[in-house]
Parts: C-alpha cells; structure tokens; sequence
C-alpha cells in the first residue's frame, strides 16, 4: 500500500511539473494502464522468472547468460510507469528484490548474488538515466529517436560488463574478455528486443485483437518467424537463414516497430537458445563461441531492420501531418471564401444605391448643380464602379474555389475572342494611346473552352497589360499552337518583372508594392484569372524580365 501511494503521488507531481512527460506521443489511456500501482511489482515478479530462466539455461551450456530479458523488462517499464523521486525509489528497490530472488533461485551463492544484483541493477540505472536525457519524449518510433535508444543500450551494460568479468575472474578464474564479451551482448541485446517493445506498445496496437483480419495476419507471420527459426536453429539446422530477412521486412511493412520488436523477441529466444543448445549453423564451435556468433547474428543480422521499420513509422507520421495540413488549409479556404462571398454579397446593394444617387445627382435631377458638385458626384459614381468591380470580382473568387462556377467547355475560336476583347480595351481611355495587335499563327486556333469566361481571362490579363507596361507603347494579343494545346500571350513592353514578384503574382490582394501607385487595382485580378484557366484545364504563367516587358501566356487543350 505505501508504493501504491507513493506511485499515485508521483503521477500527480508528474502531470503538473513534467513537460518531457506531457509531450509523450502515448495517449491518456497508454500512460493510466503503464501506471497502475501493481505495475512495479509485476515487474519484479516478471524480472525474477527472467533472471532464474537466463542464468538456468546458461549454466546448463557451461557459458554466462546469453540473452538477459530482466534488464530489458525492467528498462521498458520503469520508463513507462513514471518518474519522480518517490517512483524510481520504490521501482529500484523491487527491481533489486526481483533479480536478487532470481539469483537465489538459480542457486548462485550469497556473493555472487550480490555481484550480479549490484550489476543489474547499476546498468538499468543506467539505461534509465541517459534515456530520458537523450531520448525526446520517450519516443523511440523515429529514426533520431530509435538511434538514440540503440546508442543507450549499447552504452549502459559496459560498466556492468567490467565489473562483472574482472569480477569472474578473480572469483572462479574465467576469461574476464569472454566474459565482458557474452555479459555486454546479451543486456545489450535484452534491453534492445525487450526495451523496444515496451517502449512502442501502444493501446492502439491492442486494438489489434478485435479486427480478426489483422489479428489472423499478425499471428500467422508470428507463425512463420516460429516456423523459420526451429527450421534453422533446432535440431534440423537447416540452411533456409535467409528466410528471416524477407519475413522481418514483411513484418515491419505491416505492423512498424512494434511489430519488428515482437518478432526480435522470437528470434533472440530461438536463435541465441538454439546455438548455444548446439543447434543451428554454429553448432561445431564451442559454448562460448556459440553464445558470441548466435548474439552477433541476431544484433548486426537482424536488428537493422527495425531502422526500417521507424523509417516507415516515420513515414506515417510525415503523411498524416501533411494530410491534417492540407485538411486546416482546405477548411480555412472555405471560410476565407465564404467570408469573402458575405461581405461582397452585403457591399453590392448599398453600392448600387450610392451609383443611383450619384448618377441621378451629376445629371441634375436632385436639384439644381454647381459645375463642382458634377465633377464630384462623377468622381463619386466613379469610386463607386471601383468598389463595385472589386465586389463581382470577389464574389467570382469566392465561387471558382467553392466549386460554385460553372464552365461550358466547347469549341472556341481563340482568334475571335482576342478580336473582341481588343475591341473592348479601344474603348478604354487609358489604351488611347497605346497600338494593340491581334497575332494569330497558323489557322484553326480553336481550344476546349468556356468562351466567356477565356474573354474574362484575356480581358483581365490585357486591362494589366495596358494599366502596367503602357509606358512601352504597344500590347500584343499572340495566340499559336503548342502542340496540341492553344497558347496566348498577352505581350507588353512595360518596365518587367523581377523573379521574386513573379513568384509573388498569382497570390491574392498582393500588388508587388504598387499599392500606394496611382495605378488602380486591387490585387485580385490574376488570381480569379489562374482559377479560372485551371478550371478549363488549362495553364497560365508569365515570361518576364526587368526593363525587357512581360509576356503573360494561357494554355488551353485544342479542339
């Protein structure tokens, strides 16, 4: 009862104080089933059967245990309970209880007992320590976090693995290298199967379970890996080793780290166990050998693959963000164009009120009028077109990216639809002074298209044309083949553009710095026309320089 209370006061230190714990990837149901207060005492009971295990097969084959799980167990779930003061006492000392039963058990004596006990438990102090120093939010799934964890588990059984065998050696004179050697692979090993898992099993892999599909899939590749190793490392030897790759490949592909990790835990058992039983393509060297080429095979053969498996973790996680990015992105345009079809749908009616007044007041029927008050209700009628062709502007904006415009895409005569908008630009006053040619090269210029809304594209670009480059004294209306599209360039000998403004075009209410100009405008314009040109499947940029004009182009599918 004192742990259990000593844990629930730790939790609730934990939840205020600790950041690096608030920014763990597991869910609120993840960290409540990893710190129920039983937790660390079914650890010290699962460390203890570890440890009688381990060192009762090692001592059968005349070698140090070859593959240690306790030290592992005891990583993954200590980092997984919590943290605190109270927790890591009460966790030390139960983690200590637990490997020193399993010592006894096995029948090591009182001295030895104590060794390995003070061992153990100095490398899993360790591996905790430098963990949550190096290891981000205990998040293992990426390839920064998995390498940090790697270089952790191979960091912290060293001082343990040179006390241990200076130790052997004056005690019962064994090999102390042999001993360092076998003692490092096999808590180097434990802490990498058993602490991965661990630290990656997450409530939602449990989920697993109720979806009989990915429950029959897991457990038959479980199965196969069962399957492939006995074949290999049992009795029959046989030289089917390549077999594992391929499967552990196929495991990270469908189930990630975790499911990587489960599978190590397989081969570890059955490979390292197999060899040093004699098993296996090892079998003619001797137990120590056995024990080193079995570890080795199964760190440097097969543990990169869970490299993989967090690259693809990785992989997701990028995936899934640029996903809810595009979904924020998406929603926020739609209320942008919502918004701005509120606001443009409330400006038309009291400006066309104010365009009636206006007209009705420069032509005298209000009364009679000064020259000035004229010349002031023309200018006031006159803003007022303004605000009222920045509003229809805005409403076409506002419907091309709801989906709300529709185009008529058919048979169009490009030729003629740069006659009509010439036409329209003559009657312009600004264009007065301006000379504009329609070039057609090469006949049958027809495109797939919606002819009124290809006119509202070209009279868009043109109108810029003559307000931006008039200074050059001539606007070219160009259409030619490309192939098999219809291309047209609206050609201007105004002062150019630089490649940072032409990168900034196409975004909305941006004027390149001529908002304060005394050239109208307001910044939409190409916008709408980029929409609308995309809607009709086609293409639209611009060929510029500074000092050298512009030249705008359209491309459209022929017909």
């Amino acid at each position: 009862m004192t742990m259990s209370r000593a844990l629930n006061r730790t939790e609730a230190v934990v939840e205020r104080s600790d950041p690096a714990s608030a920014a763990r990837p597991a869910s609120q149901a993840d960290v409540a089933f990893f710190r129920q207060p039983l937790l660390p005492i079914l650890t010290a009971v699962g460390v203890t059967v570890l440890v009688v295990l381990a060192i009762s097969f090692a001592r059968a084959n005349g070698v140090v245990a070859a593959l240690w799980g306790a030290g592992g167990l005891a990583l993954g779930l200590w980092l997984r309970g919590g943290r605190g003061m109270a927790y890591d006492c009460g966790f030390a000392v139960l983690i200590t209880a637990g490997v020193l039963t399993g010592e006894f058990l096995s029948g090591n004596g009182p001295t030895l007992a104590l060794l390995f006990t003070v061992a153990n438990l100095l490398e899993i102090v360790l591996a905790v320590v430098l963990t949550r120093r190096l290891v981000t939010g205990l998040n293992i799934d990426s390839v920064e976090g998995l390498a940090r964890f790697l270089m952790v588990c191979a960091l912290a059984p060293i001082p343990s693995a040179l006390l241990s065998g200076a130790a052997l050696d004056v005690m019962i004179g064994a090999d102390p290298l042999t001993s360092l050697r076998t003692w490092w692979s096999a808590h180097a090993l434990g802490f990498v199967v058993l602490g991965v898992f661990s630290l990656t099993l997450r409530r939602k892999h449990m989920k697993i379970l109720r979806q009989p599909a990915r429950l029959a899939e897991g457990v038959a590749l479980s199965a196969l890996i069962m399957g492939a190793c006995y074949a290999i490392f049992s009795q029959l030897s046989l030289p089917y080793g390549f077999l594992l790759l391929p499967l552990l490949v196929l495991i990270a592909v469908r189930f990630r780290v975790v499911g990587v990790a489960w599978a190590l835990m397989i081969v570890s058992v059955m490979a390292i166990g197999g060899t040093m039983a004699g098993h296996g393509p090892y079998h003619a060297f001797d137990a120590d050998q056995r024990a080193m080429l079995g570890q080795l095979l199964v760190l440097l053969g097969y543990m990169p693959i869970l490299m993989v498996a967090a690259l693809l973790e990785e992989r997701d996680r990028l995936t899934e963000r640029a996903r809810e990015g595009r979904l924020r992105a998406e929603r926020a345009s739609a209320a942008k164009s919502r918004l701005l079809a509120n606001v443009a749908h409330e400006i038309k009616s009291p400006i066309g009120g104010v365009i009636g007044i206006g007209e009705l007041w420069a032509g005298g029927h209000l009364g009679a009028t000064t020259p000035n008050q004229v010349e002031m209700a023309q200018m006031l009628v006159k803003t007022a077109r303004q605000v009222e062709a920045l509003t229809h502007d805005l409403l076409d904006v506002a419907r091309a990216e709801a989906g709300a415009v529709k185009v008529d895409l058919r048979p169009t005569d490009v030729t003629g639809v740069l006659e009509d908008v010439r036409r329209g630009l003559l009657l312009n006053p600004d264009a007065a002074a301006l000379k504009i040619d329609v070039v057609a090269v090469g006949d049958h210029l027809v495109a797939r298209a919606d002819s009124q809304r290809l006119a509202q594209v070209v009279g868009n670009l043109a109108n810029n044309a003559v307000k931006y480059g008039a200074a050059g004294g001539l606007v070219v209306l160009r259409a030619c083949w490309n192939g098999d599209r219809v291309r047209i360039e609206i050609i201007d000998r105004g002062p150019g553009l630089s490649a940072e403004k032409q990168a900034q075009l196409f975004e909305p209410f941006n004027r390149l710095g001529l908002e304060r100009s005394a050239i109208e405008g307001h910044g939409v314009g190409l916008t709408l026309a980029k929409r609308l040109v995309e809607m009709q499947g086609g293409e639209i940029g611009v060929i510029s320089s500074p000092g050298q004009g512009a030249a705008f182009w359209v491309e459209l599918p022929g017909a």
